[in-house]
């Protein structure tokens, strides 16, 4: 399958400067040429040096291995609303290869003002799902599950089960905890994030490590349930776990374990705290 695949592609692909691209529209006939998925083909064009278009402005930071990389890998987020919904977003665009998205809740109004995929049409729809469908709008290379569940210790591992890493987009430190306590017995990293108001902050959580959360004894939605989300924090925060979690998959970059970022947007105030 891999040689006829690349057959067809290499016949059809184009050179933007030094860079042989190929187009998506090229990769789908390939794929039904060939008998192979979407995702199969952009990772054996990735293997043999050819960029699936898709890719062309990731792929000089990421390289061809790592975007295969990327691909190959999957990716859990826990939460699909104010943080999850935008950290989703950056998964698929980045190429993850396959998603699990859990999240057992629906759309309310007060959504509206900070998650990406709450509309005014559909308050009252599953979280996960409408985040599941705009995956696949975005790039139909990405195996996509929807979990409509809400994570506790009974289901925990297996909603997990199979991500190489599980990004944290949940609302509350005892749901936290337990998804941290079984990403501790998987060994797979856990990308912590939280916000509140003007407030953020985000971590890599590896197995042994203490989380914030409880060094400090915070209750279960902290500061959040007194001064609210700002629409802008929720990206901001979102924005630098997917950048950790997909430095991990392509194994790019480093240094950021046991390390604690928190930031004030308000007075534009940012400190790194080391986690022992």
């Amino acid at each position: 399958m891999e040689d006829g695949v690349l057959s067809f592609i290499r016949a059809r692909c184009v050179l933007h400067g030094k860079l042989p691209v190929v187009s998506l529209s090229v990769c789908r006939e390939a794929a039904e040429e060939c008998g192979a998925t979407l995702r199969e083909v952009e990772i054996a064009a990735l293997r043999a040096g050819i960029c699936p278009s898709r890719y062309e402005r990731t792929i000089g930071s990421l390289g061809a291995d790592g975007q295969a990389r990327l691909l190959e890998s999957c990716a859990a987020v826990a939460g699909c609303g104010g943080l999850g919904g935008w950290m989703i977003e950056i998964l698929a665009r980045a190429g993850v290869g396959r998603l699990i998205l859990i999240d057992g809740d629906t759309f309310a109004e007060s959504n509206l003002n900070r998650q990406l995929y709450a509309t005014e049409e559909n308050i009252g729809a599953p979280k996960a799902r409408a985040a599941a469908e705009r995956v696949k709008a975005i790039n139909s290379s990405v195996e996509v599950e929807a979990r409509e569940a809400f994570i506790d210790e009974a289901n925990c591992e297996d909603l997990l089960r199979g991500a190489d890493v599980v990004l944290d987009a949940l609302d509350g430190n005892r749901s936290r905890s337990v998804v941290f306590g079984v990403c501790e017995k998987m060994n797979v990293p856990f990308v912590h994030g939280a916000v509140a108001g003007f407030f953020g902050e985000a971590a890599v959580l590896r197995a042994g490590c203490v989380p914030p959360w409880e060094r400090v004894g915070a209750e279960d939605r902290g500061i959040e349930a007194e001064v609210g989300t700002m629409p802008f924090t929720p990206p901001f925060v979102a924005s630098l776990q997917a950048a950790e979690a997909v430095k991990i998959l392509a194994g790019v970059g480093g240094g950021a374990e046991r390390t604690l970022l928190w930031f004030d947007l308000l007075r534009r105030d940012m400190q790194k705290l080391r986690l022992i």
